[in-house]
């Protein structure tokens, strides 16, 4: 069987990218002929992916297309003979940016329109998490399922050691990591808040970092900054470090004694399980599809009552019975997300 994927962009790194380039490999060692297809695809992932332009991308039995933002893909999936899948990787509701950047704003809003239009033109619709299929099917898609993004675990866990900077980080200070973009729906000024509260009550031996771009949204960082300033907190205690390649990323996870995660929406959250993956426990707000990619794993809290956070957020950070039994719960969780379990789900998803 002939099964294409289909990606507005390649990008290595990616989350998307990454999960279908690993579906693409299951499914070849399943015995089928698989590809992906992309309008754009980064120098580095030539060999990796093919131009959307090619004849083949219109061929395959089966067609994957990984929807997160609006795109000319739409138009031709919909028009596909062939059976067709479609992978809800889920789209920041607009009113997150309206603030800051109105651009971003008409595509988030635009994005969801998009989507909207491929109810009837799909023969199953995938969310990436439970909370994704339900807004599926409140749309309107009718046959629904979940297929969770598909992991490589491996370059947390099996990343070369970074002495530097494993060494700059093992300073005394507890170190909370945050993985991902700054943008309004992670909420980063709520953990500059829960930061305030953390030094106020718990511990003045702290550092806040933040892994991942800074530069998408300028106007949101600048107000995370300033709310830094604001607050009177040391600026050298909040470290925003940007993108980094993945031997860095680990070094962060390794030398992290908590994963924060305040975000206000997220469609699944991979740094969730790669904080599993490299044993550090997780400490998330409850929303959106947070609860559903723990698994009942790490803890998870709500409502949002930073008070009460910060003292949790010591428990964590300091109680070792409380970290080892809440390692030992995320170390099952990911039991979830092994190959195996990526190949039944893909067996399934081809049957129905």
């Amino acid at each position: 069987m002939i099964i294409n994927q289909w990606l507005p962009a390649a990008h290595r790194g990616d989350a998307i990218g990454d999960s279908a380039r690993r579906v693409r490999d299951v499914l070849r060692g399943m015995g089928h002929d698989s590809h992906i297809y992309a309008l754009t695809i980064d120098d580095d992932m030539q060999a990796e992916v093919r131009p959307f332009d090619d004849p083949a991308a219109r061929g395959g039995d089966v067609t994957v297309f990984h929807y997160a933002l609006r795109s000319p893909m739409t138009a031709a999936f919909k028009a596909l003979p062939t059976r067709r899948v479609l992978q809800y990787h889920n789209i920041t509701p607009a009113h997150f940016f309206a603030p800051y950047h109105p651009e971003v704003f008409r595509i988030a809003a635009l994005g969801r329109q998009d989507l909207a239009s491929l109810v009837g033109h799909v023969d199953l619709a995938l969310g990436v998490s439970e909370y994704n299929r339900q807004e599926l099917e409140r749309l309107g898609f009718g046959v629904t399922g979940v297929l969770p993004i598909a992991l490589d675990l491996l370059r947390i866990t099996r990343a070369p050691a970074h002495p530097v900077l494993e060494r700059l980080l093992g300073d005394g200070l507890t170190n909370f990591l945050f993985v991902g973009r700054i943008v309004p729906n992670k909420r980063i000024e709520d953990i500059v808040r829960l930061a305030e509260m953390y030094k106020r009550y718990i511990d003045v031996n702290y550092r806040f970092i933040f892994v991942g771009r800074t530069d998408g949204m300028p106007r949101y960082y600048a107000t995370v900054r300033a709310l830094v300033a604001e607050l009177e907190m040391l600026p050298e205690r909040f470290v925003f470090a940007g993108p980094v390649p993945d031997w860095e990323l680990a070094a962060y996870y390794r030398t992290a004694s908590v994963y924060l995660c305040l975000s206000e929406h997220e469609g699944f959250c991979v740094p969730l399980l790669e904080a599993m993956a490299a044993d550090v426990p997780v400490f998330a707000y409850e929303s959106s599809a947070v609860g559903d990619t723990l698994g009942g794993a790490g803890v998870c809290w709500s409502p949002k009552d930073l008070e009460y956070a910060a003292e949790l957020l010591g428990q964590l950070a300091f109680d070792p019975v409380m970290r080892a039994n809440v390692i030992a719960g995320q170390r099952k969780r990911l039991e979830d997300f092994s190959e195996a379990n990526l190949r039944q789900r893909l067996v399934e998803t081809l049957a129905v």
